[in-house]
């Protein structure tokens, strides 16, 4: 008997119904009418599950992409739907495309103690790309394929509705900003994006895989990941 497949759909759904559970409190005290309730959490939970998978689709729906006829497997997201904080890398690697898993290898274990060091939890973030194919050889994506993606990743970015944005390489940067810089010159300043009449703080700064191929600026990175740390205290943000 061959075993059954999860398709990154039931994988989204199970995730997200996961972060959740029935919580019974019996007392005699007034029932606060103004916190949330978990059947609320709940359909806000499924709410943002049933948007993300319509917005899968969508991008499924492109023709004619270098980026998605060389791909195997369309990389959207995965962590806590939730989560105040949304954390956008460049795009999917090998490892991730083999895997139809985000942040995966050196990479990933190098992110995850970034997080760390700021007392985060990977799992307590929601993860994405600006670009949800791997490019071929894994190249930068061209101008025209950034700017083709980035309606998707704002649309993204509504459907999770963060608190604050962190963004990994001058592809996510040049996807959500428009900037097209030099990383170096851009990161480490807190910046707005308006999506929806909506304004999200944003931080950029240099991704893990330029950091592995250029560990001497790991330093910038910790500078931004202290101000990433302030920033999530001053709003006293709980994550």
């Amino acid at each position: 008997m061959s075993k059954k497949q999860l398709n990154q759909n039931d994988k989204i759904n199970q995730n997200l119904i996961d972060t959740f559970e029935p919580d019974f409190n019996f007392n005699n005290k007034p029932i606060n009418r103004l916190k949330i309730s978990n059947s609320d959490k709940a359909k806000d939970i499924l709410n943002k599950a049933e948007r993300l998978s319509n917005l899968k689709k969508e991008i499924n729906s492109i023709e004619n992409c270098n980026l998605k006829n060389n791909s195997k497997n369309l990389m959207l997201g995965d962590g806590n739907v939730n989560s105040p904080i949304m954390l956008i890398g460049e795009a999917p690697g090998l490892e991730e495309d083999l895997s139809n898993l985000v942040f995966q290898g050196e990479v990933g274990k190098l992110l995850k103690k970034m997080l760390l060091a700021i007392n985060i939890k990977i799992e307590n973030v929601y993860l994405s790309y600006s670009v949800n194919f791997r490019p071929p050889e894994d190249r930068k994506p061209t101008a025209q394929e950034i700017n083709r993606y980035s309606k998707f990743l704002k649309e993204h970015i509504s459907i999770i509705d963060p608190k604050m944005i962190i963004l990994m390489g001058s592809t996510a940067m040049e996807s959500l900003t428009g900037i097209n810089n030099k990383i170096s010159s851009e990161r480490g300043n807190w910046k707005e994006i308006i999506i929806k009449n909506k304004t999200y703080p944003l931080m950029i700064t240099f991704s893990p895989s330029y950091l592995i191929r250029f560990p001497e600026n790991k330093k910038y990175s910790w500078a931004d990941l202290k101000k990433i740390r302030q920033r999530i205290k001053d709003l006293n943000i709980k994550i």
